[in-house]
């Protein structure tokens, strides 16, 4: 028994130690692995710092390149907007009663007419059928009024009643008229009443959260709806022009053109959809300088979404077969915009030129350069007129033509903002 107890107290005292090996296990090879990180960090800021060295001492300096194109530009109005239903309803009951069920679910594509939910229909069936004898009652009475004026006015040409009798039973005839018009007004009511008690959807529509559960008594057009409908196909996105660019817009308008919009994600990295200007307000903001325009979109993917904030982009028009080059290209000198064009020999020659439009990606250009001219794309604020650059993964040897079409931007594969509209 001795011998048991002592080597479950060893077992008991080894274990605590061999937590704290694997403890101090861990806590090294984390030491170690946050150590090679170091090295790998300073080999590379030594490699960098050492080729900038060599660019600033008449080294080759390290840029990314890319040729100039031919594309189809177009001209756009960018622009914030929001997308707006052309419809939202909110579903009230119109006659007061007890919810007895809810036919639709949450989130759901309703039809216009398609029952949404129903209220206890049998006092309005009671007031319709009350209704409906009331009628008949007083049909009879005017049926039998009219037999009687008929007989009144037989007698009255063989001089056998009085002109007195005949006139009464006249005016009963068409007090009863009278009374069975209003009769059948409420049989209207009635039955419009009962028609009320299956609330159905308005519009056709995405049903949104239900605000009342079955079994609670609903008031007629009381504060809070049953469901809000919102309108999903079509889709308008409102959006805000400045005042400086209405009389383009204007002209484009009046030519006839059907003008295009695109809305663009927040990011601008992805078209969501692509529609057409609709129509616009008839008065200028005096705060903000700007009018208000809609555009429709089918929206039949329902990827824009009432209350979303897109970037817009109105296309005015498409100017055909320009040169364009990566919008990184173009930096902006003192008194003209300007690029660095890569010559045969691995040099640059810095050269003016006339920018057009511009899609946010890719930028035109109207004068100074030509259809193919290399440019530098990365790096150009360190260079200057005649300096020597080198073209990661290029030869040597002025053979930077395929290298370069390769690695610059204006051929990267996948990224967003195309020039054709």
């Amino acid at each position: 028994m001795e011998s048991h107890e002592g080597g479950q107290s060893d077992l008991a005292s080894a274990a605590p130690d061999l937590a704290v090996v694997r403890r101090h296990r861990r806590i090294a090879w984390i030491g170690l692995g946050a150590f090679v990180l170091l090295i790998a960090f300073a080999i590379y800021r030594g490699h960098a710092d050492r080729q900038k060295k060599g660019a600033m001492n008449g080294g080759p300096m390290p840029v990314e390149v890319a040729r100039s194109t031919a594309r189809d530009v177009p001209v756009i109005i960018a622009a914030l907007g929001t997308v707006t239903p052309l419809a939202t309803v909110d579903v009230r009951p119109q006659v007061s009663g007890p919810l007895l069920r809810v036919t639709f679910h949450e989130g759901d594509l309703v039809h216009a007419g398609a029952q949404l939910a129903q209220i206890d229909p049998r006092p309005y069936q009671a007031a319709l059928d009350q209704a409906r004898g009331q009628l008949a009652r007083d049909q009879a009475a005017l049926s039998s009024a009219k037999i009687d004026l008929e007989r009144y006015r037989r007698l009255l040409a063989q001089d056998s009643v009085s002109e007195q009798t005949y006139t009464d039973q006249r005016a009963t005839v068409n007090q009863d008229k009278a009374q069975v018009e209003a009769d059948q007004a409420a049989l209207e009511t009635a039955r419009l009443n009962l028609s009320y008690c299956d609330i159905v959807a308005p519009i056709t529509g995405r049903a949104g959260l239900r605000q009342v559960d079955p079994g609670n008594l609903v008031q007629a057009n009381q504060t809070t709806p049953i469901v809000t409908v919102t309108q999903m196909q079509p889709m308008s996105v409102i959006f805000t022009v400045p005042e400086n660019d209405l009389e383009e817009v204007f002209r484009e308008m009046h030519a006839g053109e059907a003008l295009t919009v695109q809305a663009y994600s927040r990011d601008m990295l992805h078209r969501i959809a692509t529609g057409r200007l609709s129509s616009i307000d008839n008065q200028i903001n005096t705060t903000t300088g700007t009018l208000q325009m809609r555009a429709l979109f089918n929206n039949k993917t329902q990827a824009l979404f009432p209350n979303e904030f897109v970037n817009v982009k109105l296309v005015l028009r498409t100017l055909k077969h320009q040169i364009v080059v990566p919008g990184q290209a173009v930096q902006n000198g003192p008194s003209s915009n300007f690029v660095y064009v890569v010559n045969a020999n691995d040099t640059v020659t810095l050269r003016t030129v006339v920018t057009g439009p511009s899609d946010g990606h890719y930028i035109s250009i109207l004068k100074g350069l030509k259809l193919g001219e290399t440019v530098v794309t990365d790096g150009a604020d360190q260079l200057r007129n005649g300096a020597k650059i080198r073209i990661p993964g290029a030869h040597p040897s002025g053979g930077h033509g395929k290298a370069a079409t390769a690695r610059g931007p204006a051929s990267r594969k996948g990224k967003p903002g195309g020039m054709r509209a």
